[in-house]
């Protein structure tokens, strides 16, 4: 919520920075584990399509939280649900190396996604719910450049394993532990409450009348991280690049990514959101389209996944800044449901379908599959219209 009284300004600003810490782990911790938990099992002989199932397990965590958090966060509050969701992430991230069997890693994979959930879905709303209409493509952006900083640093990880299996693992515990003491630091803030009118109504029938483009990047985020983290190791071992390389080469999506994400963020701020996912999604559409023609050119990969990542690494948080461009505050938690299940859905599409393919079709088919998503998405905007007087009048049912 945003503060009251003109002196709690420097808290707010305390209160962000912690939160934008909080995601940059949670990122790192994903951008880590995705990567080397595929390489882990591909080492021990486990096929690609078999691995991708694998490692949808997180995302049916993250999936089945999402009919559960909101009442939570609206009866206890932001801090004490991302508190759970850490705990529970932290744990489960060190169980890994403690037990090899892969039925026990799905099962740890599905603890990691409920918490990551968790966490992450109260840190975008309390993000998105403080922030001033004006400047929200902007403090989203933080939030997203905060994850993306996470996630491309979280590959550099696996280089750990050198030292022992282990060492990755123990270093996001302690990472999370510290970001859980700084949280504790944080006061206890709660969603803006419903009116009985939208607690009554088929809220989130409203929402997807009012926003469901805006809802549709979070899919297609979910869908472009867990495939390229999950199966670009695969590919890249399939095209005989080293462990080290890939290492290397997948921080490239979240260096583009954090490289334009601000300027993005602004740019939507001043020309409007839906033009500049639309545009977006386009060009990254004919980049996935060429990256096979790369080859193995180390430097020719790692500028085409920049360019990519610079494109559509912030299609999250730009999509919550425009469904909260177009939704009333009272709904926003309900939105954010919506996205989490969105992100979800991509996140559980993307290894299974894109493992299997490169398995009996080709290996190069995840990125015709991400190609041929975005470009449909920027064809779908086509036929999005919405006017101010339509959404002003839904969103009288709220007050």
């Amino acid at each position: 919520m945003i503060p009251r009284t003109h002196h709690a300004v420097p808290s707010s600003w305390r209160r962000l920075a912690i939160l934008l810490s909080v995601t940059l782990i949670a990122g790192f911790n994903q951008g880590l584990l995705l990567p080397l938990l595929a390489i882990l099992l591909d080492q021990r002989g486990i096929p690609s399509d078999v691995n991708g199932l694998n490692a949808m397990a997180l995302y049916v965590g993250t999936f089945s939280m999402m009919f559960f958090v909101e009442r939570p966060v609206r009866k206890f509050g932001y801090k004490p649900v991302i508190l759970t969701g850490i705990t529970v992430t932290g744990i489960a991230t060190m169980m890994f190396p403690l037990c090899a069997y892969l039925w026990v890693w799905f099962v740890l994979r599905l603890a990691v996604g409920i918490g990551d959930s968790a966490l992450h879905y109260c840190t975008q709303l309390w993000i998105v719910s403080s922030s001033p209409p004006d400047k929200r493509g902007r403090y989203i952006s933080l939030y997203g450049m905060a994850y993306g900083i996470g996630f491309s640093l979280g590959p550099t990880g696996i280089n750990l394993t050198k030292l022992g299996s282990w060492y990755p693992f123990a270093m996001n515990l302690l990472l999370f532990a510290i970001v859980f003491l700084f949280l504790m630091a944080l006061k206890p803030e709660y969603p803006e409450a419903a009116q009985p009118s939208a607690e009554n109504g088929n809220r989130f029938l409203s929402v997807y009348r009012i926003a469901w483009f805006a809802l549709l990047p979070a899919m297609l985020y979910g869908l472009l991280e867990s495939t390229m983290n999950s199966n670009f190791p695969l590919y890249g071992l399939r095209i005989a690049l080293s462990k080290e390389a890939i290492s290397m080469l997948l921080p490239a999506l979240g260096i583009g990514s954090l490289i334009v994400m601000l300027p993005l963020g602004a740019l939507s701020d001043r020309l409007g959101r839906k033009g500049v996912l639309i545009g977006c999604a386009f060009t990254a559409g004919l980049l996935f389209f060429a990256l096979p023609l790369a080859g193995s050119n180390l430097p020719l990969l790692f500028v085409l996944l920049a360019l990519i990542g610079g494109l559509v690494g912030s299609f999250f948080s730009l999509g919550l800044a425009y469904a909260a461009d177009l939704l009333p505050k009272t709904v926003l938690p309900s939105a954010n449901v919506i996205a989490s299940i969105h992100f979800s859905i991509g996140s559980l599409i993307g290894p299974s379908l894109s493992g299997y393919s490169m398995s009996h079709i080709s290996v190069n088919s995840l990125f015709i599959m991400l190609g041929s998503a975005f470009m449909l998405f920027s064809a779908t905007g086509l036929f999005f219209r919405r006017s101010k007087k339509s959404v002003a009048a839904e969103s009288n049912l709220y007050v």
